[in-house]
């Protein structure tokens, strides 16, 4: 395979650190086309064993859509209730979820059996179908942001609840529910988590260990306490 120039070389890397986690989207349908490519993109991740554990479901039904966004809200609302002010009221102001605005929905799913009951790399780490999984979702977002299509990634849902909308069966999990569609206001220079003030981007040397570990046993900034609802690259 012809090596790549310094030009493919630096796209890749300006692609990479360009990603952003969109919310707002305009009403522009994404071509078929643009929408193959990623699915495309999405289906030539890396897996364990090549063992390719993804499904793809694809969404653009406006009455679905609601259904999955009335899902998130609710869950939105209860983890709002996990956080104490002036915290909650901060993460009240958060847009974290563009179900019903943007034009196509993705659900990623795992399916934990399939090439099942060997799988090669998995007879020790069990859940690497699911961290397979999370790298289709990075090659579609990498491969979105090349085609200037915006993603946004809800993870405050209830699961089986869309597991049951989508009719997904009982064995395969839902890993990630996209949002997919052209920014309304462009891609912003940073995260925008950072951009709001949520977070701040951690700093690389306290997360590269030489041989051991060494340092802090935790990079929890100021002590806030982790919460599995949070969302937002």
């Amino acid at each position: 395979m012809v090596a790549f120039t310094d030009a493919e070389r630096d796209a890749v890397y300006k692609t990479i650190y360009a990603r952003r986690d969109i919310r707002r989207f305009r009403d522009e349908p994404v071509p078929d086309e643009v929408l193959d490519r990623l699915l495309q993109a999405a289906h030539h991740a890396p897996s364990v064993g090549f063992s390719q554990p993804w499904d793809l479901v694809v969404v653009s039904d406006g009455e679905t859509k609601a259904e999955i966004a009335s899902i998130a809200e609710r869950a939105i609302a209860a983890a709002r209730e996990g956080y104490e002010e002036p915290r909650r009221s901060e993460f009240a102001e958060l847009k974290l979820e563009g179900i019903r605005e943007s034009p196509i929905n993705i659900c990623v799913t795992c399916d934990p059996t399939r090439g099942a009951p060997h799988v090669l790399g998995r007879s020790s780490m069990k859940r690497a179908d699911v961290y397979s999984t999370c790298l289709a979702v990075q090659n579609l977002w990498l491969a979105a942001r090349a085609e200037g299509v915006g993603v946004g990634w809800v993870s405050v849902l209830y699961p089986y609840e869309v597991q049951e909308v989508l009719d997904i069966p009982p064995h395969v999990k839902p890993v990630a529910y996209l949002c997919l569609g052209y920014p309304e206001d462009g891609f912003p220079e940073e995260p925008v988590l950072q951009q709001e003030g949520w977070r701040e981007r951690l700093d690389m040397e306290t997360l590269v260990h030489e041989e051991r570990w060494e340092g802090d046993e935790s990079t929890v900034a100021d002590g806030e306490a982790a919460i599995s609802s949070d969302d937002g690259q």
